[in-house]
């Protein structure tokens, strides 16, 4: 046997040990990547229902109809712990008065690696928007 094949096969079971030490980081890393891009991807949903709720509010509609708004516009998250509140629930409201529309929703972390890092899951998503009253 030649030195070169003498020594690839001394040095066969070091790619496996490295591999083994890398993987769990790697793969830590990637799924945490991920969760972080499903509640990034959460939050700008609900920011822009809130939005759009706010405006349906800016523009002397019901409470009820606002509410249909936000769960029209937040229709690609999961919508079973969705909250909406509308402060001043009441219209018609007067010109220039402040409406605010708060939306509340629940991310459940699910890759089980990930969620032993957050004590809280699943993770509470709040977003508010203020327009003024036409």
């Amino acid at each position: 046997m030649s030195k070169l094949a003498n020594y690839i096969k001394n040095r066969r079971g070091q790619a496996v040990v490295e591999l083994a030490l890398v993987l769990p980081l790697f793969l830590l890393l990637v799924f945490g990547i991920l969760e972080f891009g499903n509640v990034l991807n959460e939050y700008l949903v609900i920011t822009a229902a809130a939005r759009e709720g706010a405006r349906a509010a800016a523009v002397q509609t019901e409470e009820t109809a606002v509410i249909a708004t936000v769960r029209t516009a937040a229709a690609t998250v999961d919508r079973g712990s969705l909250q909406v509140t509308v402060t001043p629930a009441a219209a018609p409201r007067t010109r220039g008065q402040a409406v605010t529309v708060t939306v509340t929703n629940s991310v459940t972390i699910t890759t089980p690696l990930i969620s032993v890092f957050f004590p809280s899951n699943p993770v509470i998503i709040h977003s508010n928007a203020v327009m003024r009253a036409e």
